[in-house]
C-alpha cells in the first residue's frame, strides 16, 4: 500500500518538475504580489536574481511613515508586470539591515540586475515615488 501511495506521489510532482522547466514557477510568499523576504537567502533568490527589478521596502511595524509608504508602494507596484516589491521588516532581518547600511525606516533601495540602481530614505514626495517606480518600470528613462 505505501509503495502504491509514493508512486502516485511521485507522478505529479515529476509533471511539476516538468512544469518548472517549461515555465518558472514563483516560489515566494506573495500577497498580492509583494514579495514578504524571511531570511537572506529568500532575498538572495527572490530580489537579487530576480529577472524583473525589485523595489526593496525595508520597513518597521513600529514606524510611523513606515504605515504611508507601504500601503502606497504596494498600490502603485502590484498592478505592474514588469517590477517587484519586496518588503523587508528590519526587526526579522537584521543581516539585510547591516549589508544595505539601513540606517532609518523606511529605507527604499532599488535593485535591477542584483546592483542597487537608487534608493531613498524617509517619506519623499509622491514625485519622486512615481519617478522612481517609471525608472525601474520602463516607462521613463533613467537619468530623465
Amino acid at each position: 500500500m505505501s509503495n502504491a501511495i509514493c508512486q502516485s506521489l511521485r507522478s505529479p510532482i515529476r509533471r511539476l518538475v516538468s512544469l518548472k522547466r517549461a515555465h518558472p514557477i514563483s516560489t515566494s510568499i506573495v500577497h498580492n504580489e509583494t514579495i514578504l523576504v524571511k531570511n537572506n537567502d529568500e532575498f538572495v533568490n527572490k530580489v537579487m536574481n530576480n529577472d524583473k527589478p525589485v523595489i526593496v521596502n525595508f520597513h518597521a511595524e513600529w514606524c510611523e511613515p513606515c504605515k504611508i509608504l507601504t500601503p502606497k508602494l504596494k498600490e502603485l507596484i502590484e498592478p505592474l508586470n514588469n517590477l517587484d516589491l519586496a518588503v523587508v521588516d528590519v526587526e526579522d532581518n537584521a543581516d539585510l539591515v547591516h549589508t544595505f547600511e539601513v540606517k532609518a525606516v523606511p529605507a527604499v533601495i532599488a535593485i535591477k540586475n542584483g546592483l542597487i540602481v537608487d534608493k531613498f530614505i524617509g517619506l519623499v514626495d509622491a514625485d519622486m515615488i512615481t519617478g522612481l517606480i517609471d525608472r525601474m518600470s520602463g516607462k521613463k528613462k533613467e537619468g530623465a
